[in-house]
């Protein structure tokens, strides 16, 4: 019956137009209310809703949030963006449908920059969109390619996904940014295929080969925006920071090359990137407060115990177990956005995950990455939708043109699910 209030009382919150945020506390006042957790004025305790959210934004390792989201804000601002395309163009810009590979190549190290799939996306698709249109592309295939690409940016690290996961689930969030880099690479190599497999089909002319030295004055240009997530990563690994401090880390460097190297981020720029990076803060913060309080309810409510009990006889067999898990993530992610099903599932499966012998930290990087692909999934998918809006096209060819690249991602996803040591393996190499 418990879950039944839970499960309830969620959907209608979003089925008569609550903000996710809102219903994630209407449900928390329905489970208080069942629980009987009242005060003598009213049908529920006010002190412990205000305490539960106050509390969940109360967490240090959240502060690296505000931190990535402004460091993203200022590598577009200051140029970085823009050099890692040039770079990847003078590496693979002349291969037929050279294009592509410029999208996925710069998809992949924006992916290590930001940690944010839609920035990423709408910083690629502004640069790449216009010059693959005038080279003859197909306008809908090139927006999927990106917005495929794109969503590599919550598996890769810095992942603020990954930092949600972390902190709602009590999983080190260091071992998931390190058990990212592998499937995030993998996924940039499947997408890659997809386009050569589809940009064969396609008549587009080859760009020109660019000679050595201008090869070489576009790498020495974007080696500064490349440094950061070596610096990022290493400094990680070598346990010279935090991920919160190399949150800090990365805010620092990226201001520091787009004024002083670059000369494209100026003074009077910040207000507005700080206030953008502000909004985009109080969005994830306010969702985290109040998955928080459904969290702890949950946990009161002892509804895991009741979810285990029902999937029990998958228990004996993780791979099974994680394929079912897989297929249902995959589908709460057409109807849920990515923060808002990561903070509601998330306190729900752990316990199940732990209960099965399942690693964490490979269940953390599989549950993201699924979350990633129910972002170029319509009717929701805000990576989707934000693709159509700068390229200009209905959703309709966008989701065409996203197709084989969605089938490259859930390829990824799913041999994932069969070999899980591809995930475990380097990170076991990484933390001996």
């Amino acid at each position: 019956m418990t879950v039944l209030v839970f499960l309830f009382s969620l959907l209608a919150g979003m089925a008569i137009g609550m903000p996710i945020a809102y219903a994630l506390l209407f449900c928390g006042v329905a489970l208080m209310t069942f629980l009987g957790l009242t005060s003598n004025v009213v049908s529920f305790d006010s002190q412990i809703l205000a305490q539960r959210l106050v509390d969940g934004a109360d967490n240090f390792a959240l502060l690296a949030v505000p931190f990535f989201v402004l460091a993203g804000e200022f590598m577009n601002a200051g140029g970085l963006t823009r050099r890692i395309i040039n770079l990847a163009m003078a590496w693979v810009g002349h291969l037929r449908g050279g294009l592509g590979y410029v999208a996925v190549l710069a998809a992949i190290i924006m992916a290590a920059l930001s940690g944010s799939a839609v920035a990423d996306t709408a910083a690629l698709a502004t640069l790449l969109i216009p010059m693959m249109r005038d080279a003859g592309y197909s306008v809908g295939r090139s927006a999927g390619l990106i917005a495929a690409g794109g969503i590599i940016a919550p598996i890769i690290p810095p992942s603020i996904g990954l930092i949600v996961f972390g902190v709602v689930g009590n999983v080190s969030i260091i071992k998931l940014f390190m058990a990212g880099i592998v499937p995030g690479l993998l996924m940039g190599l499947a997408i890659g295929i997809a386009w050569w497999l589809v940009s064969k089909r396609e008549n587009v002319p080859v760009q020109p080969r660019m000679v050595m030295a201008e090869r070489m004055k576009h790498t020495l240009n974007g080696l500064l925006a490349l440094a950061l997530p070596v610096v990022i990563i290493g400094g990680m690994k070598l346990g010279v920071f935090t991920p919160t401090e190399a949150a800090v880390v990365a805010v620092v460097y990226s201001f520091l090359v787009g004024t002083l190297v670059y000369r494209e981020l100026k003074l009077r720029q910040l207000y507005s990137l700080v206030l953008s990076a502000g909004k985009t803060t109080a969005v994830v913060m306010f969702l985290v407060s109040a998955a928080m309080v459904s969290a702890w309810l949950i946990t009161v409510a002892n509804i895991p115990a009741q979810v285990v009990d029902l999937i029990e006889p998958l228990l004996e067999n993780p791979k099974l177990l994680m394929l079912v898990l897989m297929l249902v993530i995959l589908l709460v992610g057409t109807a849920l956005d990515f923060t808002p099903t990561v903070l509601i599932l998330t306190p729900v499966l752990m316990p199940v995950v732990l209960k099965a012998g399942i690693d964490p930290v490979y269940f953390g990087v599989m549950f993201i990455l699924n979350n990633a692909i129910g972002l170029i999934t319509p009717p929701v998918g805000n990576v989707l939708n934000v693709i159509c809006g700068v390229a200009k096209i209905g959703l309709d060819q966008a989701f065409k043109g996203v197709l084989p690249f969605l089938a490259a991602h859930l390829t990824v996803l799913f041999t994932l699910v069969l070999f899980p040591q591809i995930v475990t393996v380097p990170l076991q190499w990484w933390f001996r």
